[in-house]
């Protein structure tokens, strides 16, 4: 009979293993996550006010806002109201929690309907006496009727209003996914689910950017009309609701770097299809197995306190085939890669396989899941790796990793032929050799029949990082090539 497991929350400051040396490191320090309705921290705006400078349609009310189930929702009606033909919520941090610099991010599912215009955002605090846009504007994320286009944008004061911003797109906006920034002094980053996609320079004000050294408060809207999304409103899709799970705020801090986590498999808060039985691996306790093809376990809000590379490491035991795991972030909206679980034996012969992943700094929800069955899984340790970051240049031409693998050139040229010198090469076992981005997608892949691989040339890489990821018998390893 399969067994699932209850919740065990890891909390969001997850990574709190063994202790590196003195750094920064993002920690939280302030979140809402509606478990108990809507808290103090908030306050409601009501009315019309010109249409908000944006010539909005909706009147807004408190009693659109909403919490169910530990989920706030922002309603959206037809209904006349105060003269206004729609109705909405529009609530705000000011003067209650305002915050200068870190790490804000919230879980939002979004409305799709033509002339909607949900958004997360923050204004300057001292927007009361110095107006906008002096006070500075940051959009986390701003959505617009019914594509699948992001916007991520900042506002400020040039001689004038000036804005600079980007957008991405999602696959399906009416899904969960996690929008947030990173803001230190000297620059703002826009991220969907952990992966950038904007980032402004406001080192020393450069762009009379100025207004972003100061502290900023938190809106969360939902507009009907505007001249964003237009005046044509489909009320075919009323009422529309903005849904969010929480807003959470991390900022950094010196000291003691929590660099390491161990996800024990037993303490996941989903388990689909797995089962607990007693282990006999170092430091007993229990461990995952009957481990088919497609179940998954699921730790909910783990933090990655600083974007680059991690080691992650399953410890794994197997009778004679071994299997494929994989591993995920936020119900598989990026994907980590495949490691390969060798034959160890016996289903409590343990060994650890590992890989290296490149993860922007973020809090998620991580997953592991059985690409084949066939293994028991005791723990999975995450581990913050102090080398390259991404798009960091290696500084040699051609770089060996401890078990070997070599690449050269590296860094490469675009349109350069890139070679894998493999000293160990074993014909009786060959490597399976893949290329990988850093989401984590397969690029190219092939299976070594001689000590030196040639990468297809006809790939055609664009600039940026990516792994060289070679799997064996005897586990695998991973290179950073950077292409130029």
């Amino acid at each position: 009979m399969k067994r699932f497991l209850p919740s065990l929350l890891l909390g969001a400051a997850a990574l709190l293993g063994s202790a590196r040396a003195s750094a920064q490191t993002y920690q939280q320090v302030w979140s809402d996550e509606f478990t108990n309705g809507i808290s103090s921290s908030w306050q409601f705006e009501t009315g019309n006010n010109n249409g908000w400078g944006n010539s909005e349609q909706e009147y807004y009310q408190k009693a659109n806002a909403t919490v169910t189930n530990g989920v706030l929702q922002i309603t959206a009606r037809k209904e006349s109201v105060g003269g206004f033909k729609y109705t909405s919520a529009r609530m705000k941090t000011q003067g209650l929690k305002d915050f200068k610099y870190g790490r804000m991010e919230a879980r939002m599912k979004l409305p799709l309907g033509q002339g909607l215009w949900p958004g997360f955002w923050m204004m300057g605090s001292n927007i009361s006496s110095v107006g906008w846009p002096k006070c500075g504007e940051i959009d986390i994320m701003e959505h617009v009727n019914a594509d699948n286009t992001i916007f991520g944008t900042a506002h400020w004061d040039s001689n004038g209003h000036a804005q600079y911003g980007k957008t991405t797109t999602v696959s399906n906006p009416a899904d969960w996914h996690v929008y947030s920034v990173e803001w230190t002094p000297t620059y703002i980053k826009w991220f969907v689910d952990g992966a950038q996609y904007c980032v402004i320079d406001i080192t020393n004000g450069t762009g009379s950017t100025e207004e972003f050294q100061n502290p900023f408060f938190f809106l969360f809207n939902l507009a009907v009309g505007g001249n964003l999304p237009g005046q044509s409103i489909d009320e075919s899709k009323l009422p529309a609701t903005l849904s969010v799970d929480y807003v959470r705020v991390y900022q950094l801090t010196s000291g003691s770097t929590a660099s390491s986590v161990t996800l024990q498999a037993e303490s996941a808060n989903v388990n689909s299809g797995m089962q607990v039985e007693t282990c006999s691996d170092t430091g007993g306790g229990q461990d995952m197995g009957y481990i088919d093809q497609g179940d998954y376990l699921v730790w909910n809000n783990v933090n990655f306190p600083t974007s680059g590379s991690y080691l992650i490491e399953y410890r794994v035991a197997s009778g004679a085939n071994g299997g494929t795991i994989s591993s995920d972030l936020n119900a598989g909206s990026t994907q980590l890669g495949n490691t390969s679980i060798p034959g160890t034996g016996g289903w409590q012969s343990w060994t650890t396989v590992s890989k290296t992943v490149t993860v922007n700094a973020g809090t998620y929800n991580f997953g592991v899941y059985a690409q084949t069955g066939g293994y028991n899984l005791n723990w999975v340790r995450i581990t913050k790796q102090g080398t390259a970051r991404v798009g960091e240049a290696l500084a040699t031409n051609a770089a060996a990793t401890p078990s070997g693998l070599t690449l050269y050139p590296n860094p490469q040229r675009a349109g350069e032929p890139l070679k894998l010198a493999l000293p160990t090469f074993n014909a009786a076992a060959p490597a399976q050799v893949r290329l990988l981005d850093t989401q984590g997608r397969e690029v190219w892949r092939t299976t070594a029949t001689s000590a030196t691989v040639e990468v297809a040339p006809a790939l055609r890489l664009s600039s940026g990082l990516y792994l060289v990821q070679v799997s064996d018998a005897s586990g695998q390893s991973v290179q950073k090539l950077v292409v130029q």
